[in-house]
């Protein structure tokens, strides 16, 4: 190529715009009618085309071959191609950057706009980044805009209107540029692309877009930079040299960790990613971001597209289907906790703890806003009311024992079912538990079987928290149906806080074994090593009284 391409591709007129429809619309008005204002200040991000559509409104109003009822630039006219290559003597550019001071105002502003046009219809000045002239330099600007000559057009250009003086904005017409879509910047660089007769697939042209973060330029630059390693043929190997894969696929597949509950692989995706030298704070970020636009989607997809985060189409139809797996009320409660992460991941000496914290709490707490919907389909168990006086009433009929089999379990009960079973099967009732809810088995890891009496079986937890949840009513139905499927006859369970036991993670296991001995054994061995130490240390808390 012999030149860059964002200097090859760049508009030479109105329609060639990328984005900016509410300027071009109200620009292309003013021609048509012949409204030409004197002043206009053109404010925005950088890249985002205010030093085009400037030069295209001064090739505009000046064009040879430009019918009335017509707004753009014919571009083969004299005019055209003068302002085109830079050289109209009536068209003045100046970079406000490098002629701060008010002598060059006086010079090239002022003196220049006295001078009545050349070739031209109109002299146009475009200055650059005018918020960076001095207070001297304004003083005298505002006075040659009170005041203009004749047929004087200026275009004020700048990134940080609020360092342009009020008096100086009240002179103008005021057009606020955005940044560009997703899909506007693809489609520029999928022509771009054709133009060039590059192969390049369309989920690399959306990383761009991406990457430039609605700067057109800076999309147009980085794709030059991947042609010039890649030729003809972009692969995804040629385009990660340039632009390293977004975060955004490891967002997506986070957010579908937390969803699903897997708190395992949650924590440890964060950890690969932290010795990938990854910006956990731009990383958690990222994923609220996208929340947030899961939250807009489930409230109305309508404002998902108004104020969300442009994703482009891949990662847009990614975000679609997660949306469907997670009720909205859970939704606010994930992105409160993660919003409390990012607040807390700079004041820890361990940067991922706060976040490992916020995965397990958000895991952990699928107990408390389980649906009725997802009681049904993950548990086969239909509810009508949750209270505790109908809930065996409202199990499906193929979930309940019928009344014979357990009037006749309840008879055997109390003949062959007795402490020493139950803990001889709690293995296998954990399982059970954990195909139901995985938090749920973890919880019952942690505690001590006190009794078992009159089909009552008595649990006792160090932690009012662990019997809190036990006793919800909702995860006490479940546990006691996993019970009834174990042990063959209903058991009704009792949760007791019993703040002296010693939990040992292997004991409970140990427990099945037949010989007494082995059990003394493996308790001794793996004296000290229960699941709350184990659990304190992973994360390096400490427990507060």
């Amino acid at each position: 190529m012999s030149t860059t391409l964002y200097r090859k591709y760049r508009p030479s007129n109105f329609e060639e715009v990328v984005g900016q429809n509410h300027i071009k619309i109200t620009l292309e008005n003013e021609i048509q009618a012949g409204k030409i204002a004197h002043a206009y200040l053109f404010c925005g991000p950088r890249a985002v085309g205010k030093t085009t559509m400037a030069r295209i409104f001064a090739k505009a109003i000046n064009c040879l071959n430009r019918k009335k009822d017509k707004y753009n630039p014919c571009g083969r006219c004299e005019i055209c191609k003068d302002i085109s290559a830079g050289r109209c003597l009536d068209v003045i550019e100046i970079d406000a950057a490098s002629h701060t001071g008010v002598d060059n105002v006086r010079e090239n502003i002022i003196a220049a706009s006295r001078i009545a046009p050349n070739k031209t219809k109109y002299k146009v000045f475009i200055i650059d980044e005018v918020h960076m002239l001095s207070i001297g330099a304004f003083n005298a600007l505002l006075k040659i805009m009170e005041e203009p000559p004749k047929n004087v057009v200026f275009i004020l250009c700048t990134t940080e209107v609020h360092k342009v003086p009020t008096t100086i904005i009240s002179r103008c017409q005021r057009f606020d540029f955005k940044r560009i879509s997703i899909k506007d910047i693809v489609k520029k660089l999928l022509y771009i692309a054709n133009e060039e007769r590059i192969e390049i697939e369309k989920d690399i042209l959306e990383d761009i877009a991406q990457r430039s973060e609605g700067h057109m330029r800076d999309a147009e630059s980085m794709l030059g930079q991947i042609i010039a390693i890649g030729g003809k043929k972009i692969t995804r190997k040629e385009a990660d040299l340039v632009i390293p894969r977004s975060n955004l696929d490891k967002c997506i597949a986070f957010i579908d960790l937390l969803f699903r509950k897997d708190a395992s692989e949650a924590i440890n995706l964060i950890n690969v990613l932290i010795n990938e030298g990854i910006d956990l704070i731009n990383f958690v970020e990222n994923v609220i971001e996208i929340v947030r636009k899961i939250m807009f989607i489930k409230i109305n997809p309508n404002l998902s597209e108004k104020i969300g985060i442009e994703m482009g189409e891949s990662l847009e139809l990614k975000i679609n289907n997660l949306s469907k797996e997670v009720e909205l009320s859970k939704i606010v409660d994930i992105l409160e906790k993660l919003i409390q992460a990012r607040e807390k991941i700079n004041k820890n000496f361990i940067i991922q703890l706060p976040l490992e914290i916020a995965i397990v709490d958000i895991c952990l707490d699928e107990t408390r806003t389980i649906s009725k919907k997802e009681i049904t389909e993950n548990n086969n168990i239909s509810y009508n009311n949750l209270s505790n006086s109908n809930i065996n009433n409202n199990l499906k009929n193929n979930d309940i024992l019928p009344q014979k089999q357990v009037n006749s379990n309840h008879n055997q009960n109390n003949n062959n079912l007795h402490f020493d079973k139950i803990k001889s099967k709690w293995n296998e009732l954990l399982a059970k538990v954990k195909h139901y809810n995985h938090s749920l088995s973890f919880i019952l890891q942690v505690c001590e079987l006190k009794k078992f009496e009159n089909n009552k079986l008595c649990l006792a937890f160090k932690y009012k928290f662990h019997q809190e949840r036990i006793n919800d009513p909702n995860v006490k139905v479940l546990v006691e149906k996993a019970l009834s499927e174990v042990y063959g006859t209903q058991i009704e369970l009792q949760a007791i806080i019993d703040e002296k036991i010693e939990i040992n993670n292997k004991s409970i296991n140990a427990s099945s074994n037949k010989s007494s001995n082995t059990y003394k054994e493996e308790k001794e061995e793996n004296e000290g090593e229960n699941m709350m130490d184990n659990l304190l240390k992973t994360f390096g808390g400490r427990i507060i009284n």
